[in-house]
């Protein structure tokens, strides 16, 4: 990055529209059977890939240790600082986040300019917060509390016109029949036995419940499965199984499983965890998304105060939708069921800068200029958008041979000078302020 650090953006209007850059072909593993996609599926992807932005959630009773002391970020505390089962339970027994509000929640993203919102069902402590059916290990059954955050989320969401998506975590800490185990739990004094199959149908019973008790779901963030990558019981998980059951119940519903592997049928898009897509991972056709924290963890963390500044969110945002991506942006409620503070400001400044400039990240599609070392492009059916994110020169040449209109700046609507002959264009005098989060060029 220059010293000047700024972000440039130039819409580019033309002639006639441009196609999606393309990516790999997805390589799908052994056993894997056929998956086609419900209209209503190909229509929420397509309707995903339009909102560029979401906020990621990691709410639960890790939360109220704070993760102090604990290395990997505060929702692995319990595993990080070998908490047992019996002893981790009695933090059920003090939980109650008063606190929450759900319309504050909703109105504070929607104002951050996302589109979506994924909160954490079940993280890998097993701990559900919701209210299920099948486990009393839930905020409404073992809290204080007494009541289901996630009913009164979902209903704000929808009323408030954001998408709702569950993180449900395979993984799980506490049930008895997760088992065998997989490379992590060895320290929470379960009995070391279990029926996988049981444990199968209670995850899948779980999910049955997210997906009738809550009206229209976005989508299914499943994360753990890469626990048992290395045990015998790697390829136990009846993947397919449990995503046409989602399917049928919600077709329309997308699924992504963070298992750090290539996409496998059944799977609506593929997610990246604190990476940027780059041009040597194997991409599949399906849409992207980029998950990050705004510090080191993904849990509420009382010490951690490492955050990125909102220009280096804001230019990550960017260098997501350039490459062809989503970027969802996680935050970690304090246990009182608040926000942090910090976090709603940084929310805030994100969503000034997306009502000025969204048009060049919402709707928009990765390309058709590959990212470069100066930046990335995206375009829609009218625009191209070049963001230079590495160049101080007054002059930038980028090959493009789509014939140009104009190009005007996209904040003051000043016209910008341009050169075009034999495939490439000149962008000319450019200037860059250091104290605006981007610069910006229609």
């Amino acid at each position: 990055m220059n010293t000047f650090n700024c972000l440039l953006i130039i819409a580019l209007l033309i002639f006639s529209s441009v196609g999606n850059a393309g990516t790999g072909v997805a390589i799908d593993p052994d056993k894997a059977q056929a998956y086609t996609p419900a209209p209503e599926n190909l229509k929420a992807r397509e309707r995903f890939q339009d909102n560029k932005f979401g906020i990621f959630l990691h709410w639960g009773l890790y939360s109220q240790l704070g993760g102090v002391g604990s290395p990997y970020g505060a929702e692995w505390i319990m595993e990080d600082l070998r908490i047992s089962g019996p002893k981790y339970q009695r933090l059920a027994e003090f939980f109650n986040p008063t606190g929450f509000n759900a319309e504050q929640w909703v109105k504070a993203f929607k104002e951050a300019g996302a589109k979506y919102i994924v909160i954490t069902s079940k993280h890998h402590d097993g701990f559900a917060m919701y209210d299920s059916k099948v486990s009393n290990f839930d905020i409404v059954d073992s809290t204080p509390y007494k009541k289901d955050p996630i009913k009164e989320l979902a209903n704000s969401a929808h009323k408030h016109g954001l998408q709702l998506f569950f993180y449900y975590s395979q993984l799980d800490w506490h049930h008895p029949d997760y088992y065998p185990w997989g490379r992590t739990g060895h320290y929470t004094k379960r009995e070391k036995s279990g029926d996988w199959e049981k444990y199968l149908q209670f995850q899948d019973a779980q999910l049955k419940e997210l997906l009738t008790q809550y009206g229209p779901i976005g989508g299914i963030w499943f994360d753990g499965w890469w626990d048992q990558e290395d045990s015998h019981n790697w390829d136990n998980w009846q993947l397919q199984r449990t995503y046409k059951m989602i399917h049928e119940l919600q077709p329309a519903t997308l699924i992504v499983n963070n298992h750090h592997r290539f996409t496998v049928p059944g799977e609506d898009y593929q997610g990246f965890e604190q990476q940027l897509p780059t041009n040597q991972e194997r991409l599949g056709e399906l849409p992207l998304e980029m998950a990050q924290t705004m510090n080191g963890s993904w849990g509420f963390s009382l010490t951690d105060d490492n955050y990125k500044t909102t220009k280096e969110l804001v230019q990550t945002l960017v260098s997501a939708a350039g490459r062809n991506s989503n970027y969802l942006l996680n935050t970690g409620p304090m246990p009182n069921g608040k926000i942090q503070p910090e976090n709603l400001k940084t929310f805030a400044e994100i969503g000034q800068w997306l009502k000025v400039f969204g048009k060049s990240i919402y709707g928009t599609r990765g390309g058709p200029i590959s990212p470069q070392s100066w930046g990335v492009s995206t375009h829609n059916d009218e625009s191209i958008f070049i963001h230079i994110l590495n160049w101080q020169a007054d002059t930038l040449s980028i090959e493009l041979a789509t014939p140009i209109k104009f190009a005007t700046n996209l904040r003051t609507s000043e016209p910008v000078n341009f050169k075009q002959l034999e495939g490439a264009i000149t962008l000319e005098s450019l200037k860059f302020d250091n104290d605006e989060y981007v610069q910006v060029i229609e």
